[in-house]
């Protein structure tokens, strides 16, 4: 008997990410787990900013600690998305989705910690890596999107109005109570658009 499709929306933040998971049919999913993912490891200090702790320190102990913080995070991401799959084993996980911010390129360590800005988008970025590559490592198909492109792409691609799918989104809530926010509901309307993929 063939498992259920299921793929799962995955928001990124400092030290965390939020993860919704999602199964088929496309046309009208249900929700069936949300979780949330430990990505830092709290026994090294500065570990949940690592770019902002390392903007204090040395040019050789910062890199020396991003590699450390790098190394850590991928093992708990590893972790996180083993646990989540071991959860879902009455479905057939097809994918995960990313949410991504703007994508702006960053320059070598130095540059990054020389702006305040940057040092953001590299831990974003640096979380978002942790997750993508754990996915590949258990052999799911990993897809990204802009966060600022969700909504409009989710609409044409579900050709549903925006409306439609914030009601959608909001119930998917209902059937898991509480805590149902912005992370929950983007990840769910992530997961929703890879289900649609071919």
């Amino acid at each position: 008997m063939l498992k259920p499709q299921l793929a799962l929306g995955l928001r990124a933040h400092s030290g965390w990410a939020a993860a919704v998971a999602l199964t088929a049919p496309a046309a009208q999913p249900s929700v069936i787990r949300r979780f949330r993912l430990e990505l830092a490891d709290h026994r090294i200090p500065g570990s949940v900013q690592p770019y902002h702790a390392a903007s204090k320190m040395p040019s050789t102990d910062a890199e020396r600690h991003i590699s450390r913080c790098r190394a850590a995070t991928a093992a708990l991401a590893r972790q996180a998305i083993e646990h989540s799959l071991n959860e879902l084993t009455d479905y057939q996980v097809s994918g995960a989705c990313v949410l991504l911010a703007s994508g702006r390129p960053l320059p070598d360590l130095s540059g990054i910690l020389t702006s305040h800005a940057l040092i953001h988008t590299a831990e974003g970025e640096f979380y978002r890596t942790a997750l993508r590559e754990a996915c590949e490592t258990f052999g799911l198909r990993v897809a990204a999107i802009r966060e600022r492109d969700l909504a409009l792409e989710a609409s044409r691609v579900l050709n549903r109005s925006a409306e439609d799918l914030q009601s959608a989104v909001a119930g998917f809530g209902r059937v898991l109570g509480p805590p149902w926010r912005q992370d929950e509901k983007l990840s769910a309307l992530a997961a929703w658009l890879l289900l649609t993929a071919k």
